[in-house]
């Protein structure tokens, strides 16, 4: 007997898009650390629910809703939530076009608005930073309603049955603000951890292919260090972020690996005495002065 998984699969993956909402669909590669996280958020996702990935930052979040996408073929319109975001960037706006020789007023759907009626998938990332005021417009649209009106032209929407939200979620960063609880009610929730042994191998594999053995095994343990300097609270999350140490393996193939690291890593954290740590570590097993690539 078929799983729902599967049979969901078979549906959604049998839609035929445009050429220009085929563009959308992402690509996969996602490795769940947790055997079960995978298939879980899939449950989630074919039972209508809202679906929340939190986590710290580079664990994947947003990788894992791409991979949702490739999984069902199914383009995924994405929304960046800042301080900024309103009522138009989420469901589109008025503009004056010519038509026929006339001017007239035409509305540009907003990806929420597309998603709903093509039946896309609708990544909302880093929800918590977008003000608390202007996110309950998309309430309707998270409960079991499915529905919209529109208030920029009155019309009502109703979700496709495929129209799929998932949003990502980064707490306790600076610049973000706790959800509010008829916000956060509306989503299942799924914590995405960092990856580690052999599924971090297999994403670095997939990443760089070219990548040596010796190149692998050298940026596993600068990871691990970094990774328990961050569970013994001497650096943040960013420092173990899965994303930083792919670019830095990407730039050790051409420059000396404690190069690589400073820039992809050590540069982006604010705290100076976290940057020289991270130096310090990446010294342990690639001594700076020695200045040389692994090969």
């Amino acid at each position: 007997m078929e799983s729902i998984i599967e049979i969901e699969k078979q549906q959604r993956t049998s839609r035929k898009f445009e050429e220009v909402d085929r563009k959308l669909i992402q690509e996969g590669g996602y490795v769940s650390p947790d055997p079960h996280l995978w298939e879980d958020v899939l449950i989630g996702i074919i039972l209508q629910n809202p679906v929340l990935l939190k986590g710290p930052s580079g664990a994947g979040k947003t990788k894992l809703a791409q991979t949702v996408s490739d999984f069902f073929q199914q383009p995924m319109q994405s929304i960046n939530c800042s301080v900024d975001l309103d009522a138009e960037a989420l469901l589109g706006f008025k503009t004056i076009v010519r038509q026929n020789g006339e001017m007239m007023i035409d509305f540009v759907e907003g990806p929420v608005v597309q998603a709903m009626k093509k039946g896309h998938i609708l990544y909302i990332d880093e929800i918590n930073m977008a003000r608390p005021e202007t996110l309950p417009i998309l309430h309707s649209v998270l409960d079991h309603r499915r529905m919209l009106t529109n208030p920029f032209t009155g019309e009502v929407i109703y979700a496709h049955d495929n129209f799929t939200v998932i949003a990502a979620i980064n707490e306790g960063y600076v610049g973000t603000s706790p959800m509010n609880e008829a916000l956060k009610n509306r989503f299942v929730s799924y914590s995405v951890p960092y990856i580690a042994g052999e599924q971090l191998v297999q994403v670095i594999r997939q990443a760089h292919p070219s990548a040596s053995e010796k190149q692998i095994s050298l940026f596993l343990q600068i990871a691990n260090d970094l990774k328990n300097q961050v569970v013994n609270g001497l650096l943040s999350d960013e420092a173990a972020s899965i994303r930083s140490l792919l670019d830095a393996l990407g730039l050790a193939a051409h420059m000396p690996v404690d190069r690589a690291i400073r820039y992809a890593i050590a540069e982006k954290l604010e705290d100076p005495i976290e940057r020289d740590l991270v130096l310090e570590l990446v010294e342990t097993w690639v001594p700076a002065s020695r200045a040389e690539k692994t090969e």
